[in-house]
């Protein structure tokens, strides 16, 4: 399985408690949804573990390209007419709120540049002006770009700014949010694979688990599909062209230059598309072909490709997470199905979990209950 180059940096030792069974609260997965819930049940001074079957960040976590961007996969003026105004307002501040969070905890794991939504087309361009129209409306902040510099000038066809959102190392983020949850208390047991969430010692059990969940949870095998993802990453380039993350094509294309100027730069799954839904964390030479060709087409030559990988996301039919108790019972509640947002929406719902779990209700709950595909 070829490695993530974020996951290649060398992990700082983890200093975790171990707890005497049962514990309060058992996690399953130890990513960025995991880890996030974890530093608040701890700080919330419940006793918690949680479990992982590899190491922290080692899925999706670990091998995504490193985005994180407010909102959620439809554009707002599509979550305005899905949701309603007030809810898809209520979404798009709560993924703020997370990326102010993150800016405090992830330290130099978090870069926030802003991003570029880029039009690849007429068509695209009207849809990235409606939902920048929508966006202004509603008071979200957001520029509009006529004129786009090299190499990006007549290739695309304007673009929105989203000025608070940002670039991630997304393995050091979520080890270090791993080490907040351990300082505070947590017990993060790596290398522990869960077979039966039933017969885990805990009061609560959250899965954690994106596009993993269904076999743990036979439920989740309905509505959370498997989609891969696959990213590049190649030799330094001569300048830095890119400074912050640029997207288009609906997410099929999106790239960004960390300041060691390497580009990173993942999508074309629709080269294959039917050949993505699947959970084997494998890169195909199709789609590995057409983003080498993609890297030329931006920079005008052909570098040289340092690592390659690919990462698994789970996508529910109407593109919002599932998040909160599996209906009809209490104890095992669910956090997953981000759809591709998971950098933000993971971190933001598994605090969101927690706070429930505490005893604290809020209104994004209603928002991503699993009852309403369950």
């Amino acid at each position: 399985m070829p490695e993530s180059w974020w996951l290649a940096e060398e992990a700082p030792p983890l200093r975790s408690s171990r707890l005497d069974d049962p514990v309060d609260v058992a996690i399953v997965g130890a990513g960025v949804t995991g880890c996030s819930c974890a530093l608040t049940l701890a700080r919330g001074g419940l006793r918690l573990r949680v479990y992982e079957a590899r190491t922290v960040a080692s899925g999706a976590s670990g091998r995504n390209g490193g985005f994180a961007l407010r909102g959620g996969a439809p554009l707002y003026d599509r979550a305005r007419a899905q949701l309603g105004v007030e809810r898809a307002r209520l979404l798009w501040a709560f993924t703020e709120r997370a990326l102010a969070q993150m800016a405090e905890l992830a330290g130099d794991a978090f870069r926030p540049e802003g991003s570029l939504r880029l039009a690849a087309d007429a068509g695209e361009r009207s849809e990235l002006e409606a939902e920048f129209a929508a966006l202004r409306e509603d008071g979200f902040a957001a520029e509009w770009l006529d004129e786009l510099p090299e190499p990006l000038a007549g290739r695309f066809f304007g673009a929105i700014r989203h000025p608070g959102d940002g670039a991630l190392q997304p393995a050091r983020w979520v080890r270090r949010l791993a080490a907040h949850a351990a300082e505070a208390g947590a017990e993060i047991r790596e290398h522990s694979r869960v077979e039966d969430v039933e017969a885990l010692p805990a009061e609560r059990v959250v899965v954690a688990t994106d596009g993993y969940g269904g076999d743990l949870v036979p439920e989740l095998a309905r509505v959370v599909g498997p989609v891969r993802g696959q990213v590049i990453v190649t030799e330094p380039l001569p300048e830095r062209l890119f400074p912050c993350p640029h997207y288009s094509r609906y997410g099929y294309d999106y790239w960004h230059q960390p300041p060691d100027r390497r580009l990173v730069l993942g999508g074309r799954r629709d080269t294959t598309l039917e050949a993505e839904f699947t959970a084997e964390e494998a890169t195909s030479p199709q789609v590995q072909a057409a983003l080498e060709s993609f890297a030329r087409e931006l920079v005008g030559f052909t570098p040289v490709v340092e690592a390659r990988w690919a990462g698994i996301w789970g996508r529910t039919p109407d593109e919002y997470p599932l998040v909160g108790p599996l209906p009809g019972q209490d104890r095992v509640w669910v956090a997953t199905g981000y759809s591709g947002h998971g950098n933000v929406l993971g971190f933001a719902c598994g605090d969101l979990v927690a706070r429930a779990l505490l005893g604290e209700s809020s209104p994004e709950l209603e928002l991503f209950d699993p009852a309403r595909l369950l």
